[in-house]
């Protein structure tokens, strides 16, 4: 339905208004009829398209009905298709009649000007603005839904800047040439691959934005005395901005003119250009309190005398979605992967790097000026990222437990292209708001719903009261980003609390694309005791380690308590497996059982009896697993044997990393040790439907 608007028409004077393109003007014929009017005829140049509302029928005019009955609720509704040359050249007069007929007893006049006035954006979601019949004012999800998108500008375009692009009013640039996803320099990067490509600082930070188009068309004068406002609401405001250069080519025009305090702008339309360009850029992402929606308005008022306020006559609106941050799965193909270099730990980085090598993937250490002994770097931080459909970047999310690593992700992360959010917990962090505590699974569907980028899965303290959480703040961030629904797993068993120390994913070939793998402590003993079945009862665990006790696999067998402790681990897993299977439509096909065991108490926590293999490094069909150090048979590791049978058929390739003293002792193993910036889903995050 087209915007209508009334207008008020005078037998004392003409009356000269703006008829916009695409909508209706509501002539008051009743109102400004003459006392002793009865009826009336209305006649209308070439250019209007005129029709009476008469007993709610509308009939176009001409019509074999020469006058109409002044009866209540007449109306006379016009149109109008073609942009005026002049003002005031297309006209309607309406004529006013007695009971005798005849000389119409009054007439009023009105003189019209069309004129176009669009705010347009890229509603299709085609990458580019285009003038579109789709409905602006509303944003829809879903392959066939429809409005724009707008992203959180969260990198640093300006090398030199000390904090992110969304939290000044500046369109910020540098002079000279660059690349995407540049490092701190006292980062070490052993590619070339790393470095991906490269672009003028200069246009960097427009690039992040979105366009919003205002068109005006028709005469220029009328625009002289009408005035256009661009405006948010005022709940809005202080989640974009927005940044207009008028017909200048130069960055240090582009001036902030919208967001903030500022929640409208006045835009002079150029006499030599239709178009005004405005660049929108995101300051927030949905959060508690923040669906992400945006609206955005031109409003055309009209001051009809001098002293006298200025009245809307039309309005336009556009809405846009901030675009969230989205997490990348295990499975997802590896880009980058990161390790920290902390005092004797040389080997694990030495073996992290020939994994990386072999899965082709850049490396990037963290040296220990940058971390502060701080080796784990999967809990500081996650890499996600964001896209829009004329832009993706990578954002990493920074967890609020600040430890050594604090500073790593603004210093050496937060560049050209490459994004930084945080949120922190003012109540107080527990283990559980560390990073490994968060993870993604791949695609699923489940009973019918689609999750095409998978579902967050996050560890807490249920079933039982009380316990550890993770932070509010957080956990109501993720699931505000609304398209990889979270799942709360029970996690509080573990005496660190991460989902990633029981469970993980990886490639494969067939049935969903990947397996789910848990550590399984019933799998554990259930090889052990074949082992011992088969005459190896003697074998020993941890055979080259130093100063470690050595148990046999008979003594490990016969450790009751040991095996009651596990039995309850075993049951906590099971807790897990249940509620995964429900909110990831997983059968048993799709789930792995990983041999482990773990010691502790229920009090304390559980923690890995040996170097536990879930918690493994996945770059593509590579796996870096933390190596078990199991009994020895034939020579070879039965732990390491029985891990390759379950995963190399998949395609998978096994290495087995000595993480023992360097990660394991502390309580952590190779997942938690490093971290991977991985490629994006090749889905669409707007396609879904929530």
């Amino acid at each position: 339905m087209a915007q209508q608007r009334r207008v008020q028409l005078s037998t004392q004077r003409p009356t000269s208004t703006v008829c916009v393109l695409g909508t209706e003007l509501s002539l008051d014929v009743c109102g400004s009829a003459p006392k002793d009017a009865v009826a009336f005829h209305v006649q209308g140049t070439p250019g209007v398209k005129l029709y009476v509302v008469h007993e709610t029928q509308s009939v176009k005019l001409p019509s074999s009905v020469c006058r109409w009955p002044l009866a209540a609720g007449a109306e006379v509704l016009l149109a109008m298709d073609a942009l005026s040359k002049d003002v005031g050249d297309e006209k309607v007069r309406i004529s006013y009649f007695g009971e005798a007929g005849g000389v119409p007893v009054g007439r009023a006049m009105l003189y019209l000007t069309c004129v176009d006035v669009s705010l347009d954006t890229d509603a299709s979601r085609s990458g580019a603005v285009s003038r579109t019949l789709l409905d602006k004012a509303t944003w829809t999800w879903g392959p066939d839904g429809h409005g724009a998108i707008l992203l959180v500008n969260c990198d640093r375009d300006d090398p030199k800047a000390e904090t992110p692009d969304n939290r000044d009013t500046a369109v910020r640039s540098y002079a000279g040439t660059g690349t995407s996803h540049t490092r701190n320099p006292t980062f070490l990067c052993f590619s070339p691959q790393f470095f991906l490509s490269y672009t003028p600082f200069s246009t960097l930070d427009l690039k992040d934005m979105s366009q919003m188009v205002l068109r005006t068309r028709g005469p220029h004068t009328i625009f002289a005395g009408h005035r256009l406002l661009l405006h948010v609401d005022f709940g809005d405001a202080d989640k974009v901005g927005v940044f207009y250069g008028g017909n200048s080519v130069a960055l240090e025009e582009y001036k902030h003119v919208l967001g903030g305090s500022k929640l409208a702008y006045a835009v002079k339309p150029s006499r030599h250009q239709e178009e005004s360009i405005f660049y929108v850029e995101g300051l927030a992402f949905p959060d508690v309190g923040f669906s992400g929606l945006v609206a955005f308005h031109v409003t055309l008022l009209e001051s009809p005398e001098k002293g006298l306020l200025e009245t809307p006559i039309f309005t336009d609106t556009v809405v846009f979605r901030v675009a969230p941050w989205i997490m990348t799965p295990n499975t997802a193909a590896p880009l980058e992967v990161f390790v920290c270099s902390v005092d004797n730990n040389e080997d694990f980085v030495a073996s992290v790097g020939a994994l990386a090598e072999k899965a082709k993937c850049p490396l990037t250490i963290c040296p220990l000026l940058e971390n502060r002994q701080d080796r784990w770097i999967q809990d500081e931080v996650e890499f996600g990222y964001v896209q829009a459909p004329h832009k993706t970047f990578p954002v990493v999310f920074d967890s609020p437990r600040d430890r050594g690593l604090k500073d790593f992700p603004v210093k050496s992360i937060l560049g050209p292209d490459f994004g930084y959010v945080a949120r922190q917990a003012p109540e107080g962090t527990s283990s559980l708001d560390s990073f490994g505590n968060l993870e993604v699974s791949p695609a699923v569907t489940v009973r019918g719903k689609e999750y095409p980028l998978g579902r967050i899965l996050i560890g807490s303290s249920f079933p039982r009261l009380g316990g550890r959480r993770m932070a509010k703040a957080v956990k109501d961030f993720l699931v505000a980003q609304r398209v990889q629904a979270p799942v709360e797993l029970f996690s509080d068993w573990l005496h660190v609390g991460h989902v990633d120390e029981f469970l993980s994913f990886v490639p494969a070939p067939d049935r969903k694309g990947f397996r789910l793998l848990l550590a399984s402590p019933s799998a554990c003993y259930q090889l052990l005791k074949e082992k011992q079945e088969e005459g190896f009862g003697e074998a020993a665990m941890f055979e080259g380690l130093e100063k470690v006790p050595k148990p046999t696999i008979n003594e490990i067998l016969a450790n009751e308590g040991l095996r009651k402790f596990n039995n309850y681990v075993q049951s906590c897993i099971n807790w897990n497996r249940d509620i995964l299977k429900r909110a990831l439509g997983l059968a048993e096909p799709d789930i792995l059982d990983i041999p482990q065991l773990f010691r502790g108490d229920v009090a304390t926590g559980a923690e890995a009896f040996f170097p536990d293999m879930v918690n493994m490094l996945v770059l593509g069909r590579h796996l870096g697993i933390p190596k078990p150090f199991g009994p020895l048979v034939g020579g070879q590791c039965c732990l390491e044997q029985r891990v390759r049978a379950l995963l190399e058929p998949l395609g998978l390739t096994c290495t087995f990393i000595d993480d023992y003293f360097s990660y394991h002792v502390l309580s952590g193993e190779v997942h938690c040790g490093t971290n991977v910036r991985r490629k994006p889903f090749a889905f669409k995050w707007w396609h879904v439907v929530p």
